[in-house]
């Protein structure tokens, strides 16, 4: 593979810009898998990252001030980084309006909750542009560029309207929706023109990669051809490769830290404090696409229809705060409250609390105690693009004693399937008959699944999903893409699931 410049672009840059009670401006650097990940690449290939600096353009500090700001975070990154200044209009309607609005809700499935509003949709378009004109002045023909995800969609349309060239892929890190549901969003025609401007599209799953193919051939009719991993959609002057590049973790960051003192020590604090019992874990962002209410009551269901589970099991469910001043996001930590309340109301007894609540976000050798000392972990989203948390789980289970149960519907089913308990999360009583499964699952039974588990997991980790992408991105040719170096699912396992499901 070519040694090219990077270019990342996403809605943020992976640093954190805050302001001190004192006035006084900090960059802290950003967490996460992508900046993990991508960090490394940047610094090989002398790369750039370009994105909202995390702030409006009216609050963001004076030029001089902020440029010292950006050049400290340079230092601390490796690699530059280039701001986009969004104003609080901007930010109203572009994030938290089209983006978070419109395609979060209808790309999970759950378009009953979109608010399609016009507006919405020209502002859009007009940061989008911003972002194009930023990767414009910031790179050249040369130059690889990768957009990420959903908010910034029509980088690459803007791009090529602006009469700039350059080689382009673009990930989308949600799920992308089947044609009946897509077939709902009033800009559905711009959004896949705006897809097919990439040179390079991936997706989580091949589910996903179906979904828009299938969007593809209804709606404009275009020719495909068909590789084992890699699929090119013929348009009139070109040719667009759109590929499954299922995301994932770094595995030996996590499971080098579940190794550690330090968290050894948390963990045997967590079940000293909870003894006698197994720990049901749960981590979650505040979302409705998270399915935690749903969650929360078929544990309560599961208390109700196996009583000889009381007393010794708790569940742990960490909520991690998130759009605050969102109403809707204010409700459902009302409503999930609630549900935790009425639980432990009806099964508390002398020295044993059904569910642990807790309303904050861990640091990192915090959350990854939990991870490696609870013997069930119950991820069930409505809808995930993949979860993630399904895999550091894994990955930072270190003794192989845990029981993954986890939802059809999250991407991170179609490569983990055959070795977790699969479930429906609107399926209450399924539900519960699997946390009672995992419940009385033999230690050498869980410690076979964990093992494979893992090994799938540290095969497939996030280095080798940046390598597949980049590799199939810059290769000449598909003939230079080395396909065994990373899972893609083949066409087969989502039958493999739907016979599991069915089973």
């Amino acid at each position: 593979m070519e040694k090219r410049r990077l270019a990342v672009i996403s809605n943020r840059l992976p640093i954190v810009l805050k302001k001190e009670k004192r006035g006084r401006w900090q960059i802290e650097p950003g967490s996460g898998g992508l900046v993990t990940a991508l960090g490394p690449v940047l610094k090989h290939r002398d790369g750039i990252w370009i994105g909202w600096i995390g702030t409006n353009a009216e609050e963001t500090p004076a030029g001089p001030l902020l440029a010292d700001l950006l050049s400290l975070g340079t230092r601390e990154t490796g690699y530059s980084l280039k701001p986009v200044n969004l104003s609080r209009e901007e930010i109203d309607k572009y994030y938290y309006g089209f983006s978070n609005e419109i395609l979060w809700p209808l790309f999970h499935d759950l378009f009953s909750r979109c608010s399609f509003k016009p507006s919405y949709w020209a502002v859009y378009e007009q940061v989008n542009k911003k972002f194009a004109k930023a990767v414009i002045q910031n790179t050249d023909e040369s130059d690889y560029v990768w957009v990420q995800d959903y908010h910034l969609i029509l980088v690459g349309r803007e791009l090529k309207r602006l009469g700039v060239k350059r080689q382009t892929g673009f990930f989308l890190h949600i799920p992308f929706p089947p044609l009946d549901i897509f077939l709902k969003l009033p800009w559905r025609f711009e959004i896949l023109e705006a897809l097919l401007e990439y040179d390079l599209v991936g997706f989580q799953t091949v589910r996903d990669l179906r979904n828009f193919i299938g969007c593809v051939r209804a709606l404009f009719g275009y020719k495909l051809m068909g590789s084992k991993h890699l699929n090119r959609i013929i348009l009139h002057d070109r040719e667009v490769l759109v590929g499954a590049f299922p995301i994932s973790i770094d595995y030996r960051e996590f499971e080098d830290l579940a190794r550690t003192g330090e968290v050894a020590e948390t963990a045997w604090i967590i079940h000293a404090n909870l003894p006698k019992r197994q720990l049901i874990l749960g981590v979650d962002r505040l979302d409705y696409t998270k399915g935690i209410p749903e969650r929360l009551l078929a544990f309560g269901h599961a208390l109700e229809r196996y009583p000889d589970m009381r007393r010794k099991v708790t569940l742990i469910q960490v909520v991690v705060p998130s759009r605050g001043s969102v109403e809707e996001y204010a409700k459902l930590k009302q409503e999930i409250e609630c549900i935790v309340g009425e639980v432990n109301g009806k099964y508390t007894d002398v020295g044993w609390t059904p569910i642990h609540y807790i309303y904050r976000s861990l640091p990192r050798p915090e959350l990854v105690a939990y991870y490696k000392t609870c013997e069930i972990a119950l991820i069930t989203p409505l809808k995930d693009g993949m979860n993630l948390i399904a895999k550091e789980y894994c990955a930072s289970n270190t003794e192989e004693k845990g029981v993954l149960i986890l939802s059809e519907f999250a991407g991170a089913a179609s490569q983990l399937h055959q070795n977790v308990l699969l479930v429906n999360p609107y399926d209450r009583q399924r539900v519960a008959d699997a946390i009672h499964t995992a419940f009385l699952m033999p230690h050498d039974e869980r410690q076979a699944r964990m093992k494979r588990l893992r090994r799938s997991i540290q095969k497939n980790d996030i280095i080798n999903w940046v390598n597949s992408f980049l590799q199939a991105g810059i290769a000449q040719n598909l003939g230079d893409f080395p396909q065994a170096e990373f899972f893609v699912p083949s066409p087969e396992t989502d039958s493999d699931m739907a016979s599991q499901v069915n089973a």
